[in-house]
């Protein structure tokens, strides 16, 4: 059974939401999934969905299912961009992968009202301004 599962994460891997310059040169907020780990991930699927409460009224966005394949040691992908207006809503991702043959998992949340200009802190790998949970 699936409760029987033991599933594990590995630190030095997350995500980040960037705040930064799109190719039509507008500034724009993407996510993406950051290895700080000398450890190849393989068979990287990310699951995207927003929820919250709006005036009272209980919202859900659309799940997204992205696969990224592989994420080398100390790299980053895009995942997908995210439109400000969600930022009222808690966000999560949540990411597996596999390293060695073994399968990790951990969701990232990014609650409501938390991805604002003013948060905003230099993500190293990038080396541009975002949020970045691990």
């Amino acid at each position: 059974m699936l409760k029987d599962i033991e599933v594990e994460s590995i630190e030095g891997i997350g995500v980040a939401v960037i705040h930064e310059l799109s190719d039509e040169m507008e500034m724009v907020y993407n996510v993406y999934a950051i290895n700080y780990t000398q450890n190849l991930l393989e068979g990287v699927l990310v699951s995207s969905k927003g929820y919250g409460v709006i005036n009272g009224e209980s919202k859900m966005t659309s799940a997204l299912r992205h696969f990224l394949d592989t994420l080398p040691p100390l790299s980053y992908c895009k995942i997908e961009p995210i439109p400000e207006e969600l930022f009222i809503l808690n966000n999560e991702y949540w990411m597996s992968y596999y390293v060695d043959g073994k399968i990790y998992e951990k969701k990232y949340v990014f609650l409501e009202n938390t991805i604002r200009e003013n948060t905003l802190e230099t993500v190293s790998l990038l080396n541009k301004p975002g949020l970045l949970l691990l």
